[in-house]
């Protein structure tokens, strides 16, 4: 079943709802129109009631009794539709109009109560195919003589109305059912003209036209939401599609250098007949090329797992005091050939994989120690505050200037790209540092100025 659009859906809704609001209202109106009916037909048939009960009231005697037909008669002309029965105590039938045809639980009713009933309980019937409604009492005559009168009056008009009154409701509740599904379908239509915009505008966007942006103003104030995270995402992805531009390009150039060297190197060793040892020379220095892509490769792939994430760290209890120390042991010699002192403040315990650890630490001590100028000390924090490990890895030298900081993390990158083959490495040390830390669900910021830079590592604690 194909589903509904969102037009025909807001449309339907509104009927139904309409709908319902309509036959309420209906319902109650049926009612008030057919209670006034009701109250009028009891005005009327007490009005009768009390115009007899009045001429009974005066007849004292046996000739002012025997005129009361007559009177009867003369009151009740021009009231068509109007019956009337006025019955004796023995039950007997004293006065009666033409056609006038009372069920007997009417009279009966109040014949069967010894004080009979001086307040009439309105009633309907059939008789005939007639509808009626009516009511008795009991009164006396001015000496005393009890008798029973009912009054009836024929409301066929009000049926027929009735009738007429709920089909025309009926048909004009449908008829309204109808046009408000119409108009709330033009007005659904006309209030998600906007939606429809912001479609169409969406459906220009490709990977080529990732700077395009949805308008932020002349919105309706529910789109605009919609608008600025649709915004953003396209800037998450801008910036992706960029830095995955950047990625390719600069994996080419890596890739390039080396290889170049590594065919050029070759072409000159065939060139001409060379000694073993010129060969070997040759061999150890496209060695050396092979390293630097294999590193690279390695620390690629090390990243791309980190980033899907397929590398999952272990969990076991981590010692940064003592990883750091080891490093310290570890570059000990390549810190005094760069005349630079290595020290460590602090202590720390931290929950995660040893040697994922132990590789940002490393990166971030041998970053430094490449960058400290001759004389000069790194110097490795640790700190432990409210459920977490600090690492700070700090070293003078130059500044790092502000615009590169949100930028280190970025694979590839350098501050300055010039020395990018002086054994600096391919550049994805600091990457490598983020996507351990944040695998650890730590966070790693930078800063520089007054000639030092600081890298600091924050990583869930373990106490002590």
């Amino acid at each position: 079943m194909k589903p509904l659009s969102l037009t025909a859906r807001i449309s339907l809704l509104f009927a139904v709802s309409a709908s319902l609001v309509l036959l309420t209202t209906g319902y109650f109106l049926t009612q008030v129109v057919d209670a006034h009916f009701k109250q009028g037909d009891r005005h009327e048939l007490n009005g009768k009631l009390e115009l007899i009960q009045n001429l009974f009231k005066h007849a004292y005697s046996q000739t002012e009794l025997d005129l009361l037909p007559q009177q009867l008669d003369d009151a009740l002309v021009g009231h068509h539709g109007l019956a009337v029965v006025v019955t004796d105590a023995t039950g007997d039938i004293w006065f009666a109009t033409p056609n006038a045809d009372f069920p007997h639980t009417l009279l009966q009713a109040c014949q069967s109560q010894p004080a009979g009933c001086t307040t009439g309980t309105l009633q309907q019937w059939m008789q005939s195919g007639i509808s009626y409604r009516g009511m008795a009492i009991s009164m006396a005559t001015g000496n005393g003589r009890p008798y029973t009168v009912a009054v009836a009056l024929n409301i066929e008009h009000h049926i027929l109305f009735m009738n007429t009154f709920r089909w025309v409701l009926a048909l004009a509740i449908a008829l309204a059912a109808l046009a408000t599904a119409g108009l709330g379908w033009m007005a659904t239509r006309w209030g998600l003209s906007p939606l429809r915009q912001v479609t169409h505008m969406v459906a220009g966007i490709s990977a080529e036209r990732l700077a395009n942006r949805l308008p932020a103003t002349g919105l309706p104030k529910e789109l605009k939401p919609l608008a600025a995270a649709f915004n953003a995402m396209l800037a998450r992805l801008d910036d992706s599609f960029r830095r995955l531009s950047e990625f390719s390009s600069d994996i080419a150039h890596e890739l390039r250098t080396p290889i170049s060297s590594l065919m050029t190197q070759t072409q000159v060793a065939l060139s001409s007949a060379r000694s073993k040892d010129e060969y070997k020379e040759v061999l150890y220095s496209s060695l050396e090329e092979y390293e630097r892509m294999a590193q690279m490769v390695g620390d690629m792939l090390y990243l791309a797992q980190t980033d899907n994430p397929l590398l999952k760290p272990g969990l076991e209890k981590v010692d940064l005091s003592h990883e750091i120390q080891d490093l310290f042991d570890y570059f000990e010699a390549w810190a005094e050939e760069r005349a630079v002192s290595l020290t460590q403040t602090g202590s720390a315990t931290v929950c995660g994989d040893r040697l994922m650890l132990q590789r940002a630490l490393s990166n971030l001590i041998s970053n430094a120690i490449r960058h400290t100028p001759q004389g000069h000390s790194v110097l490795v924090s640790l700190a432990m505050h409210m459920g977490k490990a600090t690492v700070s890895v700090e070293n003078p030298g130059t500044e790092i200037p502000a615009e590169h900081l949100p930028r280190l993390f970025d694979r590839f990158y350098r501050v300055d790209p010039s020395r990018q083959r002086n054994g600096d490495g391919a550049g994805l040390g600091l990457a490598i540092v983020k996507s351990i830390v944040e695998a650890h669900g730590g966070s790693i910021t930078v800063t520089s100025a007054d000639q030092t830079t600081r890298f600091q590592l924050t990583l869930p604690a373990v106490e002590e």
